[in-house]
């Protein structure tokens, strides 16, 4: 299986000198709970560094608390729920799942999205994956899981091979995150090996998931799937570098774009 490489950044969409604002990714990102805050803000974060627009939906208290935070998170548009239809037309891609729990509501919102816009790129990531059926994914969706998640969702031992007839059977990318990353679509598979023991800590996930997010928006699926692995662990590898394991998620967001510049710069 051939590696995820620097090579393969050359791939990624890079904004026209004459484009507009909208035109460079419009971003949904569906996350976050009563209990879960942070997984609101770390994907938004990230994000907001690589589109355009991000349109951010959560339970009221975290839009609220994410609106406080907007000069930390530079800007956003924050939706209630019950409106994310309206915008639906409006974005690329959407993320859903970090953060936002296994309940009723969480679990009616994924499968109407899954069933509803089958034409729209859609990241699950997550909470997401506990409470979907894999008969819902199409050739548009993108699914993160570990090991764990992706037994419970796909019913299979977290196999090399395994990941690729699931995504053969499901028409899906799917991204298996491990020590050794597994990315597949239907028509290729790759493998990621950049990344350390630091990224074992809460909410490295969530800025994976808002990072291929963000890519997914103006690239192709399995590039994005493939790009954000790589970016994310060589950012992970380079604060280990300068600061062994000790540093967090939001350290890791911040090390990404300069990330991304270095292999601009390749």
């Amino acid at each position: 299986m051939n590696k995820v490489s620097i090579k393969d950044f050359k791939k990624i969409h890079k904004p026209r000198k004459d484009s507009h604002k909208g035109q460079n990714g419009r971003l949904m990102i569906i996350a976050g709970s009563e209990m879960y805050h942070g997984a609101s803000i770390l994907p938004l974060k990230i994000a907001s560094r690589i589109v355009d627009l991000v349109y951010f939906s959560s339970v009221p208290i975290n839009n609220e608390l994410v609106k406080m935070m907007k000069v930390d998170l530079t800007d956003f548009i924050a939706i209630p729920r019950r409106k994310i239809k309206n915008y639906m037309k409006k974005v690329d891609c959407v993320l859903i799942g970090p953060g936002m729990g296994t309940g009723w509501r969480s679990r009616r919102l994924t499968k109407k999205l899954l069933v509803k816009y089958p034409y729209r790129k859609l990241v699950l990531d997550a909470d997401s994956l506990k409470i979907i059926k894999p008969e819902l994914l199409n050739k548009n969706c993108i699914v993160t899981p570990h090991k764990r998640e992706f037994e419970k969702l796909f019913k299979v031992k977290s196999t090399e091979d395994n990941v690729r007839k699931m995504s053969k059977k499901y028409g899906c990318v799917i991204v298996l995150k491990g020590k050794r990353d597994i990315i597949c679509s239907p028509k290729d598979c790759r493998e990621n090996k950049t990344g350390n023991e630091g990224m074992t800590k809460g909410g490295t996930g969530d800025i994976l998931a808002g990072l291929i997010s963000a890519l997914a928006c103006k690239n192709e699926l399995f590039t994005a799937a493939c790009l954000g692995t790589f970016i994310n662990g060589l950012a992970g590898d380079k604060l280990e570098k300068r600061v062994s394991h000790y540093y967090n998620a939001f350290d890791l967001a911040e090390e990404i774009p300069k990330t991304m510049k270095w292999l601009e710069d390749q």
